[in-house]
């Protein structure tokens, strides 16, 4: 795509967003992702029932009486978007793609942050990191985000959930708020064993929430006969008989197993997910995941 391309695509991006944002995400997320700790704010006169630990005794001994500090809730936060750019995302059935599905919600994200005063910052991954923008505020950063989320090219295809988790906490040292976007389509199995502690360990050190992009076209094939597919990530080639009852069944079934793994792992994790689908409206799903987490 050629940059007036890219611009336009950019300037749609925004308009689109920033309405979702201002109409729908921006009260929800302003209750749902609270500070991470408490400020100093101002120095008073104790009153009866203050809690004698906030006294401050330089200001007390300075002016022969008791006062005390003040603190208000920290309302800045650090948000982190890790999105997975693996080639299983370069799919879709219905309208677009799950990597423009996931570039429209990230960029909902991305403004409901910067609406929040809040830092932004972006870890693009497939089996290692592939990118790391580090958090910043402002509209110019958040543009840049947007670019990177429409323009980006991945040196590799596969998926490693788990490197991408140890990268983020080694990276980011404060607490945060931190949105996992992916289809959670793993590339190895020794990323899929890992993943349960990974999540467990990262939702410890910070405010974890999974996103997880899907499309109906991978669970329901259409009666095509006989058809070669690729899978994206790692080359392999295969026949399938799209007619067959029995292999669609099969699929089903394997899909039907998947999903209550995953679900069962981010359960047991502690992580807070929702599913998005590419065909669908995700608003509501996204402002009810806000509102679970806001009366937390």
């Amino acid at each position: 795509m050629n940059s007036t391309e890219l611009i336009s695509k950019v300037r749609k991006i925004e308009i689109k967003t920033r309405g979702l944002t201002k109409q729908i995400f921006a009260g929800e997320y302003h209750s749902a992702f609270k500070g991470q700790g408490m400020a100093f704010s101002e120095v008073r006169e104790y009153q009866y029932g203050d809690p004698i630990r906030n006294i401050d005794w330089n200001v007390t001994a300075r002016f022969n009486k008791p006062f005390i500090k003040i603190f208000e809730e920290e309302r800045e936060l650090t948000v982190m978007l890790l999105v997975d750019v693996s080639a299983s995302n370069n799919f879709g059935t219905k309208t677009r793609f799950k990597r423009e599905f996931m570039t429209e919600i990230a960029a909902v994200l991305a403004f409901s942050a910067i609406q929040n005063n809040d830092k932004i910052g972006v870890i693009f991954f497939t089996d290692r990191v592939e990118k790391f923008i580090p958090p910043k505020k402002g509209k110019k950063h958040i543009m840049r985000i947007i670019l990177e989320l429409l323009d980006f090219v991945p040196n590799n295809q596969g998926t490693n959930i788990p490197e991408a988790l140890r990268y983020f906490t080694n990276a980011i040292k404060k607490r945060s708020t931190a949105f996992l976007l992916s289809d959670f389509i793993q590339s190895s199995e020794p990323s899929r064993m890992q993943l349960k502690d990974s999540l467990t360990l990262t939702n410890k050190k910070h405010d974890l929430v999974a996103l997880r992009i899907r499309d109906i076209g991978e669970y329901h094939l259409p009666n095509m006969g006989l058809v070669r597919f690729e899978d994206p990530e790692t080359g392999l080639m295969q026949w399938v008989d799209t007619s067959s009852k029995r292999i669609i069944k099969h699929l089903s079934m394997w899909w039907k197993d998947e999903d209550s793994m995953l679900n069962e792992t981010l359960r047991r994790s502690g992580v807070d997910y929702t599913e998005l689908f590419t065909g669908e409206d995700y608003v509501n799903n996204l402002v009810k995941l806000f509102k679970k987490k806001g009366r937390k």
